[in-house]
């Protein structure tokens, strides 16, 4: 078995040097399609990275009654943060929530104008950070129901809104990556298709000599893993040499959102390497097969 593994290597070798122009016209649509389908899959990442960040932004906010003791203040932040569809909770005096006021008016080149006022008018509130957006609904019935809770800021309209997109850019992402995957392996396909019908010549000569169809098959196999796998490290390249740049780009783009793409280099490197392998060995294993079931 090793032995015949070891010639179909060295006969790919040769074969993809032999017919070296068909080998570069494959290698370099299999670069150009693997450089568009890590594009496609970066910039989902950051759509959605930017999406997460938005939705660990939405809180509730619930305005606490002025007559509440400090023990009834402590005992609804105690239960509100023994709910499973609770990420944290934070509790903001009234003296707090007038100093954050005065910060954002004095951000805004506005006048403090609270200096003109007798008393403190803002309420002490919770401010309650979500595991899921979609948990709203859940978290402000509770609130709603304590009796010290004076009131809960309603965003149920802006929550939907961040869910209707979140949800559209996930499913539309996947489906445009999965096309784009498709539309990648039908040209890998072709081209690699070229190169065998380049060669069918060699294939008769083979099968009229009495070779297998083993014998045949794993040379073009393994000559399409190397299409592949020499595709696949120059789309790497090309995508560091380019990761600077663009990142700065992205980094200036999206400089409002403090984006953790998180693990998006690794995924890309796998997602190029193993589409890259595995289209062309797929990809002349298909070829050849149509000439092998003559």
């Amino acid at each position: 078995m090793i032995p015949f593994v070891l010639f179909s290597m060295r006969r790919a070798w040769q074969g993809f040097w032999r017919n070296a122009l068909m080998s570069m016209a494959a290698t370099l649509t299999m670069v150009l399609m693997l450089v568009l389908l890590a594009g496609f899959f970066i910039l989902q990442n950051v759509l959605l990275a930017s999406l997460s960040f938005v939705e660990q932004k939405v809180e509730v906010v619930a305005y606490v009654q002025q007559t509440a003791t400090d023990d009834q203040v402590q005992t609804l932040i105690a239960d509100t943060q023994a709910m499973p569809q609770v990420a944290s909770v934070e509790f903001i005096s009234r003296e707090q929530a007038l100093e954050r006021f005065k910060a954002t008016q004095a951000a805004q080149g506005r006048e403090d104008l609270t200096q003109y006022l007798e008393s403190n008018p803002l309420y002490a509130s919770i401010n309650v950070k979500l595991t899921s957006p979609s948990e709203l609904e859940t978290v402000t019935s509770a609130l709603d129901k304590d009796p010290i809770v004076r009131n809960v800021l309603n965003i149920t309209a802006l929550v939907n809104r961040v869910l209707t997109v979140t949800d559209f850019v996930r499913t539309a992402g996947v489906a445009m990556v999965g096309i784009v995957g498709l539309i990648v392996l039908f040209i890998i396909v072709n081209t690699i298709r070229l190169a065998v019908v380049a060669r069918a010549e060699e294939i008769e000569i083979m099968r009229l000599v009495g070779a297998s169809d083993a014998f045949i098959r794993w040379p073009f196999v393994f000559e399409g893993a190397l299409v592949g796998l020499l595709g696949a490290l120059i789309t790497l390249g090309l995508l560091y040499l380019g990761s600077e740049p663009l990142g700065q780009a992205m980094v200036g783009f999206f400089n409002v959102l403090p984006l953790e793409l998180g693990s998006v280099g690794r995924d890309t490197v796998i997602l190029v390497l193993g589409t890259g392998l595995g289209l062309g060995v797929l990809g002349s294993w298909l070829s050849v097969r149509t000439y092998l079931i003559r």
